[in-house]
């Protein structure tokens, strides 16, 4: 009785309307450490890209991720820069000019033969570089299209500036974009976003853990390890790899909180697998049910319940048997009979006809003069009078005080007497036999059968969407 009131308390209280601050400053953090994981995990395959929009912030996160340039194609786009200096003010006779022509040319050949990009699996930056200089040279080889590129015949006829300008516009950022990242003595590519995570794994931990012991001390039922699988996904936060993962405790967190609202996201997203996943746990359930129900008969305990019933837990101190006797005999007698008293009446002339017809009485009693079929009538009105009086009877009887009792001490003898013949052996293994039967039959002809031919999972599932939506309709026009 105490923990049914404690159930009954719990199902009675209030759900509480509003979210603490705490909450949602938890989410909100959660969100920002999700957006620095995103970033750092997205950083090196779109560094192209933020090298071309965020050139200071790719300067200041190149080393978190133990990125440096690469010194092939920084020393080539050094001497570039040098010749660009170089050349205005000293001339194509200068000295200078032709040596550092002479090691463009050797460096570019250098470039093509051992691909400083391959480090960074920068493959198709350097098809691009390759393609671009052979199609403004007019070469099938990019090593040909470097070699007559960096000459001062070249250079003069084209036009200094302009071939210098488109090196600096097509050429310079697909080389500048090169790198080359550091690796650790484990061989693995530095990472050092792990000092800037750590301090939000510890908070989340540390949240996590308090959170739990909190549950458990609020909740007697529910243990410290409870609480903490009740709230399993949080473990996301507080890895350290796999960070994409935290998508997962931070959706959970933002909906919880109220900040967004994830229903419907949730709903449609998880629409038709929740169809099929629900029409497979529907049939499995039913399934183990009815095979729970054969083990029980077949152990019997099914009619060892029925026939020792002392074991039996009840929730509300009431014998349902009993209150399920009373109506239907209640149902019978005021309801049932009053509408079958016709066909009680045929079935009572019926067999007053038969009784008599068969005795001796009856065949010399039409024998006599003047009597012909007077005895047909006095079954007819015997019969329609027993009718009546039955339904009289019975109503008056289950009606007065003294006829309830006695109804009621009819059943409790039946269900006795019951009871005591179910506790023969032949009785019961028969019933089982033939319970275990039926239970395997509805097993194959409505659940694993009927069920998955006739019904269309999704189909019922839009059912249940349309009556939620009733619902909401309903509470909105409230």
């Amino acid at each position: 009785m105490q923990e049914t009131q404690v159930i009954q308390d719990r199902l009675n209280k209030k759900p509480t309307r509003g979210v603490s601050w705490w909450k949602k400053a938890i989410a909100i953090i959660a969100v920002i450490n999700l957006l620095m994981a995103l970033f750092n995990f997205s950083y090196v395959p779109l560094r192209d890209y933020y090298l071309y929009q965020f050139p200071q912030l790719v300067q200041k996160y190149d080393p978190v991720k133990g990125i440096e340039p690469h010194p092939t194609t920084e020393e080539y786009l050094h001497k570039v820069d040098q010749l660009e200096q170089t050349y205005p003010g000293a001339g194509t006779s200068d000295p200078q000019v032709e040596k550092l022509l002479t090691d463009l040319r050797q460096e570019s050949r250098e470039i093509i033969e051992n691909n400083p990009f391959l480090a960074a699996s920068k493959f198709t930056t350097f098809a691009k570089i390759q393609r671009v200089i052979r199609q403004h040279m007019g070469q099938k080889r990019a090593e040909d299209a470097f070699m007559e590129f960096w000459t001062i015949p070249h250079l003069e006829s084209a036009g200094w500036e302009q071939e210098l300008a488109f090196f600096d516009l097509y050429l310079r950022p697909a080389i500048a974009s090169n790198y080359f990242r550091n690796v650790d003595d484990f061989g693995q590519y530095i990472d050092e976003f792990w000092r800037v995570d750590i301090f939000f794994i510890l908070f989340f931990a540390i949240e996590y853990f308090t959170n739990s012991f909190v549950i458990s001390l609020r909740q007697e039922e529910t243990s410290f390890l409870d609480a903490l699988l009740r709230h399993w996904y949080n473990i996301f936060l507080l890895i350290p790899f796999w960070r994409w993962s935290r998508i997962i405790p931070v959706g959970v967190r933002l909906h919880t909180s109220k900040l967004i609202n994830l229903e419907r996201v949730i709903a449609q997203i998880t629409h038709e697998p929740a169809a099929y996943l629900s029409n497979q746990v529907s049939q499995f359930l039913l399934v183990r049910l009815v095979n729970q129900a054969k083990d029980s008969v077949s152990g019997g305990d099914f009619v060892k319940s029925l026939v020792t019933p002392e074991g039996y837990i009840q929730i509300n101190n009431i014998n349902e048997v009993e209150v399920i006797i009373d109506r239907l005999l209640s149902l019978t007698i005021y309801k049932v009979l009053p509408k079958v008293q016709p066909e009680l009446e045929a079935l009572l002339h019926h067999s007053l006809r038969r009784a008599f017809q068969d005795s001796k009485f009856y065949r010399n009693l039409r024998r006599l003069p003047g009597v012909g079929d007077l005895p047909d009538e006095l079954i007819e009105n015997l019969a329609n009078q027993l009718a009546d009086t039955s339904v009289d009877i019975l109503s008056s009887s289950y009606a007065d005080n003294e006829g309830r009792k006695l109804f009621e001490k009819l059943s409790k003898d039946f269900i006795h007497s019951i009871r005591i013949e179910l506790q023969n052996e032949a009785t019961s293994k028969e019933l089982e036999s033939l319970i275990f039967d039926l239970l395997e039959e509805w097993k194959i002809n409505y659940i694993t059968k009927s069920q998955s031919q006739e019904y269309d999972p999704t189909q019922i599932l839009e059912e249940v969407d349309h009556i939620n939506y009733l619902q909401n309709s309903k509470v909105n026009l409230q």
